[in-house]
């Protein structure tokens, strides 16, 4: 099925900076934008019709991205993958996919490179926005701990010769010192990452483990329920990296709900998922995690973004935590990939099987 593209989109398809391309029912492209053309380098009446698995080589799992798509009537967005097209080198982008009303089994694809994104929203060199973003923060960070030490300390002391207003006063001072100090060695944290050190883990134990933690700390107001595939084979991971990313997930479903709701815990088994390496190779990512909430889901303005350092949908949110959960996957060979609409949030983890005869031994750098 052919779908002409101004009928399907509109008269803003032609003026997308980005690709934008119409997927069919059977994986076949349907139409092109003149920024895809100009991507695939090829016309759209050459596009359409092709298979778009063909045309457009990407490292993360498209094909069922496009069935997550149609089956849940719902946009997904995949962050920070690299995308080529023909000999073309793979260039990092974000992709957004969601089904187009009035036309059933009709994908609206758009590929946003990273370079596009970053010079279009704040006119730096790929990457490197996000870079000195981080590595700013992480000088400051150290040259404001000391400082905020000796605050903290002073308002202390203050506060033992005072009563009444005053001395709520000194206590705020501490408490916000310490909210402020907590917030820095986050910032630390996300730029000290180490390499994973990777080993056979099994995936339930670590799940039950961040699960109990969260059960009994931030997420005592939420019901944790689990819906695991027991025949789960071990994952190659950093049990500690993947304990982190699991309780960074936990932590934002339980603060999406204040007044309390459900959070579920699915595992299963996804042989079909696959991502395509830089060196043109097909990687297997076959063990899925699942975390479910049902709080009010991602502001729409900030969903495109959400994996991004410094961007949170909440006040007083710092924003990196689930950018944290997408450099640990992309460091572990896997990748995150978030689904939300009011009602039912997904983060989905996939992650690769151990190989065969490993032992317990750490593998610096996977």
């Amino acid at each position: 099925m052919t779908v002409p593209a101004p009928a399907a989109c509109g008269p803003v398809w032609a003026s997308l900076p980005m690709p934008a391309l119409l997927v069919d029912a059977d994986g076949s492209i349907a139409g092109a934008n003149p920024a895809a053309e100009t991507f695939l380098n090829a016309s759209a009446r050459a596009l359409c019709g092709q298979p778009l698995r063909r045309r457009l080589a990407a490292d993360a799992p498209l094909e069922e991205a496009l069935q997550r798509v149609r089956g849940d009537h719902a946009a997904v967005a995949i962050h920070d993958v690299g995308v080529g097209a023909g000999d073309r080198p793979a260039v990092r982008c974000n992709m957004h996919l969601a089904p187009l009303q009035d036309h059933p089994g009709l994908v609206l694809l758009v590929v946003s490179p990273r370079e596009l994104a970053e010079r279009m929203g704040r006119g730096a060199a790929p990457g490197q926005a996000a870079r000195s973003a981080i590595g700013m923060a992480e000088m400051l960070a150290h040259e404001i701990k000391n400082p905020l030490a000796g605050i903290s300390g002073a308002a202390q002391l203050l506060s033992m010769g005072l009563e009444g207003p005053d001395r709520e006063l000194t206590e705020l001072i501490v408490e916000e010192t310490r909210r402020i100090v907590k917030l820095l060695e986050q910032v630390e944290q996300f730029g000290n990452l180490r390499p994973p050190q990777r080993r056979a883990v099994n995936l339930h134990d670590l799940i039950d483990r961040a699960r109990r933690s969260a059960a009994v700390g931030f997420a005592q107001h939420m019901q944790i329920l689990t819906d695991y595939d027991p025949s789960l084979p071990p994952a190659w991971a950093d049990p500690d990296q993947i304990l982190q990313v699991l309780l960074n997930l936990l932590r934002n479903a339980a603060e999406a709900s204040p007044g309390g709701g459900t959070i579920r815990l699915r595992t299963f088994y996804e042989l079909s998922l696959r991502l395509r390496r830089r060196d043109g190779a097909r990687q297997p990512l076959p063990l899925q995690i699942e975390v479910i909430d049902d709080g009010p889901g991602i502001p729409p303005a900030i969903a495109a973004d959400v994996f991004e350092p410094f961007v949170s949908g909440r006040e007083n949110g710092t924003g990196l935590g689930l950018a944290l959960v997408a450099r640990i996957m992309s460091d572990h060979g896997g990748f995150a990939a978030l689904d939300s609409q009011p009602g039912r949030t997904v983060v989905r983890l996939s992650l690769p099987v151990a190989p065969r005869h490993t032992t317990d031994a750490s593998e610096e750098g996977g």
